[in-house]
C-alpha cells in the first residue's frame, strides 16, 4: 500500500530528473513542492484516493493527482518511466556534487558521455574535463575534492549529532571574538528539522575579518573549503560542513530570516513583500522604487512590517503559519520549561546506566516534581527485562523511596513489550500494579501494515496501556519507521483516550511532527519523554520539545506539563476497553 512517504519520494525524483533534463524551474519546481505537501499531509494518499479527494492536498492539481491515482491503482507511473527512460540514472547523483548544476551535468554528459559520479571521477582524475567550456584546471581539481568529501559524509545528518556541533561553534566564537555583536544558528537547524544537510551560522560583526579568522582555526576544523571577506566553510571532524556568514549588525535580523528559511517559508513572505512594492532579501526589506529601507536589524520588525505576527522558527515551514501570524493567532508553543515531570526512564533494573536511588537523586536535581520509572518487561531478556517478580521487588524499593519523603514523587512504571503476536507481556493482574504503564515495541519489525497496525491498536485499546511508546520505531538516519497505519493508530488513541509519545531522544523522535500535529488535531494526549538510560539523557528533552514546536503543540496538549495531582487524576481516568 503506497504511503504518502512513497509518494513524495516518487516526485522528488521526477524534480531531480526533470532538472538535470533542463526543464525550466517552475515545473520541477512544482513537483516538489507537491512532494513537500504531499509528506506533510495527514490524511494517507490511499484514504484521499478512494475517496476522490487528493486535489485538498495544498499544490496538487488535476495533473499530480492523476498520477498518484494512477500508482495507487497500479503499482506504477508512467510518467516518471517516460522520464527514467529518458536520463541516465547516476546523472541525478550528479546534482549533490557542489559546483554542478544542470546545465555542466548536461554539457558534460553531451561532450564526454558522463552518466554517473563514477564517470565524472574518472573524467576528472583523466584530466579530460579540464579543456570543457567553462572547466579548466581549477574546476577540476575544486570538483575532485567535492566528490572526495561526498563520498566521506553523509547526505544528512541526525539532529543529535548536528546541534551540539553548531552550538560548540558559536559558544567559541562568543569566547573569542569580542567584536561579535550578534550570533545564531540558521537554516534547518534552527527549524530543528531531525536531519540536516550543511549548518549555518550568521554572525553580526563590524569586523568580519576578524571572526573568520577566529572560526577557520577552531579545534573540530578538519579542513577550510572556502575564506572569503564575509564567508567561511570549514569541514569538521564529524564530517559537518558548516557555512559562517558575517553580516553587518544593522542587516542582521534580514539576514538570519533568509538564512532560517524554509525556501517555501521565504516564497511566501517576499510574495507579501511585492504585493507592496517592496522587496525582501538577506540584506533587508525596501522600497522597491525609492530604495529605502523598511526593516532589517530585527526579524520581529520584518514581520511587522508585513502585518504579521512574528512566526517562531519551527514553523517556518509554509504548512498554515502565515495564516495565523495575519490573523494574530500564533500559538504560544511549548517550551521545556512547561515540562513538569519525566514519564519515560531505565535504571540498572533493566537497561538503564544508573541505580534507583541515583536515577532519583538526578530528577530531583533537576527540579523535576514526579518520575516514572519505566524498565522495560521481561520479553527483553538481553537487557535484564522485569519479570513480574521483580516488578514488585521494584514497586517495594519506589514505595521506600517516596516514603523518604523527597520533592520528586516516584510513580511504578514498565515499559511493556507488545509482542509480535500482539498480546502483551505482562498479565492484566501484573499491570494492574503499575501507576504508568507505556507500551512499545522492540521486536517484529518486518510485520507486514496490517499486523503491525492491528497489533499497536490492540495494546492501546487494553484498559491498563496508558502510553504507546515510540510508535513508528523508526531510527533517524539508520533505520526507516516499520509499516504502520498511523492515523489509525492515532485515531484509536484518541477513541480510547491513550496517549501516544514523543520520544525526545535524538535518534528517536518518534513520533515525528507531522504525526504529533495530526494527534492534537484528533484530541490525543503526548508526553514528551526522553526515554533516559543515565544521567546526561534528561538533557535530550530538547528535542522532543523541540519536535512538539513544529508540531504547534501548546503546553495544554502535552500530558507531562500537568502538575502532579492533575497527571494521577489522569492516571486514574477510565478508559474504553477493546
Amino acid at each position: 500500500m503506497a504511503s504518502n512517504h512513497e509518494v513524495a519520494a516518487i516526485f522528488r525524483e521526477i524534480a531531480d530528473l526533470l532538472e538535470v533534463k533542463g526543464e525550466v524551474v517552475y515545473k520541477y519546481g512544482a513537483y516538489r513542492e507537491a512532494a513537500r505537501q504531499i509528506e506533510a499531509y495527514a490524511t494517507p494518499v490511499t484514504t484521499l484516493a478512494a475517496e476522490r479527494r487528493l486535489r485538498e492536498i495544498p499544490r496538487v492539481g488535476e495533473a499530480i493527482a492523476a498520477k498518484i491515482a494512477e500508482y495507487i491503482k497500479t503499482g506504477r507511473m508512467e510518467y516518471l518511466d517516460r522520464v527514467r527512460s529518458e536520463v541516465p540514472p547516476g546523472l541525478v547523483d550528479l546534482l549533490h556534487v557542489p559546483g554542478l548544476g544542470a546545465k555542466k551535468i548536461q554539457a558534460l554528459h553531451r561532450a564526454i558521455g558522463i552518466t554517473s559520479l563514477a564517470d565524472l571521477e574518472e573524467a576528472l582524475r583523466a584530466g579530460r574535463v579540464r579543456d570543457l567550456p567553462g572547466m579548466g584546471e581549477k574546476t577540476e581539481s575544486n570538483l575532485l575534492d567535492e566528490i572526495g568529501r561526498l563520498r566521506a559524509r553523509v547526505q544528512r545528518h541526525p539532529i543529535g549529532i548536528a546541534r551540539p556541533e553548531a552550538e560548540e561553534v558559536v559558544d567559541a566564537l562568543k569566547a573569542s571574538c569580542p567584536t561579535v555583536h550578534a550570533i545564531d544558528i540558521a537554516g534547518s537547524l534552527r527549524r530543528w528539522r531531525d536531519t540536516i544537510g550543511d549548518i549555518d551560522i550568521i554572525v553580526a560583526s563590524a569586523t568580519p575579518i576578524d571572526v573568520l579568522a577566529a572560526f577557520v582555526v577552531l579545534p573540530m576544523v578538519r579542513d577550510v573549503l572556502a575564506h572569503g571577506d564575509t564567508k567561511a566553510s570549514i569541514l569538521t571532524f564529524r564530517d559537518l560542513q558548516i557555512d559562517l556568514r558575517v553580516v553587518a549588525p544593522v542587516e542582521f535580523g534580514a539576514a538570519i530570516l533568509y538564512f532560517t528559511g524554509s525556501k517555501a517559508h521565504n516564497v511566501r513572505l517576499r510574495a507579501l513583500a511585492q504585493r507592496r512594492g517592496w522587496t525582501l532579501n538577506e540584506y533587508a526589506l525596501t522600497e522597491e522604487a525609492t530604495g529605502r529601507v523598511i526593516a532589517s536589524e530585527s526579524e520581529e520588525a520584518i514581520y511587522h512590517a508585513l502585518d504579521l505576527a512574528w512566526i517562531p522558527p519551527e514553523l517556518r515551514e509554509d504548512l498554515g503559519e502565515f495564516e495565523l501570524a495575519a490573523s494574530g493567532d500564533v500559538p504560544r508553543l511549548i517550551e521545556a520549561s512547561d515540562i513538569d515531570g519525566e514519564l519515560h526512564c531505565h535504571t540498572d533494573w533493566s537497561d538503564g546506566h544508573l541505580t534507583l536511588d541515583a536515577t532519583v537523586a538526578e530528577a530531583e536535581r533537576r527540579g523535576l516534581r514526579y518520575l516514572a520509572i519505566t524498565d522495560h518487561s521481561q520479553s527483553l531478556a538481553m537487557v535484564r527485562g522485569l519479570t513480574p517478580e521483580r516488578a514488585r521487588l521494584q514497586w517495594a524499593a519506589i514505595d521506600a523511596v517516596n516514603r523518604r519523603g523527597g520533592p520528586t514523587r516516584i510513580l511504578k512504571g514498565v515499559e511493556l513489550e507488545i509482542l509480535p503476536n500482539g498480546s502483551l507481556d505482562f498479565p492484566d493482574d501484573v499491570l494492574r500494579g503499575f501507576d504508568l504503564v507505556i507500551a512499545s515495541i522492540h521486536s517484529g519489525f518486518r510485520q507486514d501494515r496490517e499486523t503491525m497496525t492491528k497489533r499497536i491498536v490492540g495494546a492501546l485499546r487494553n484498559p491498563h496501556v496508558d502510553v504507546i511508546g515510540h510508535p513508528t520505531g523508526r531510527r533517524v538516519g539508520r533505520r526507516d519507521p516499520y509499516e504502520v497505519d498511523m492515523n489509525a493508530v492515532l485515531r484509536a488513541a484518541a477513541e480510547t483516550g491513550t496517549a501516544v509519545e514523543i520520544n525526545a531522544n535524538p535518534e528517536r523522535l518518534d513520533m515525528d511532527d507531522a504525526h504529533a500535529r495530526a494527534a492534537a488535531a484528533l484530541g490525543v494526549t503526548i508526553p514528551i519523554n526522553t526515554d533516559a538510560h543515565g544521567a546526561d539523557n534528561f538533557d535530550l528533552l530538547r528535542y522532543g520539545v523541540a519536535t512538539g514546536r513544529r508540531a504547534g503543540l501548546r503546553p495544554e496538549n502535552v500530558l507531562n506539563t500537568r502538575g502532579l495531582d492533575e497527571l494521577l487524576s489522569w492516571l486514574a481516568r477510565p478508559t474504553t476497553p477493546a
